[in-house]
């Protein structure tokens, strides 16, 4: 396997490094902050997964898990380096994070992704999600395009 993927706490100062990097580019991609409702944290977040180069150790990715009942999750700070984009990391943190999420008595994952983001887009509907209504505070949001994935 060419990618590991492990749980670390959220202050970790890779995961602190990665979300910046992914704050960064979706500044830069959207010219604001575009995200409504409360910004995850540590008290929010209840896993929080580093995808990382299993050979090198190098870390190129991240994505989080937040309750929002007791069947559904939403999958939160998913994020992959661009050099490392198209190469499997993405489906490998996804992977974990729908596998952690069964484990923990989830039957449903949702996410949100932006009009701007055609890489993230393509990674979740390849990877079995459909697209739903805006859901949270999400709704008023044009910008944002929702998808789910029984799991």
């Amino acid at each position: 396997m060419r990618w590991s993927v492990k749980p670390v706490a959220w202050d970790d100062p890779v995961g602190v490094e990665l979300r910046a990097d992914q704050e960064a580019e979706l500044l830069a991609r959207y010219g604001q902050d575009t995200e409504p409702g409360a910004k995850p944290t540590a008290a929010t977040i209840s896993v929080f997964l580093v995808v990382s180069d299993a050979f090198t150790g190098e870390p190129v990715g991240c994505g989080a898990l937040r309750d929002l009942d007791e069947e559904a999750v939403e999958i939160k700070r998913m994020y992959v380096v661009p050099k490392h984009r198209g190469r499997g990391a993405g489906r490998a943190v996804l992977a974990a994070l729908e596998q952690t999420a069964r484990s923990r008595g989830a039957t449903v994952a949702r996410l949100e992704t932006g009009t701007e983001q055609p890489e993230a887009i393509t990674l979740y509907e390849r990877g079995g999600y459909d697209r739903i209504d805006a859901f949270g505070s999400y709704v008023d949001n044009p910008q944002s395009v929702c998808y789910e994935r029984i799991l």
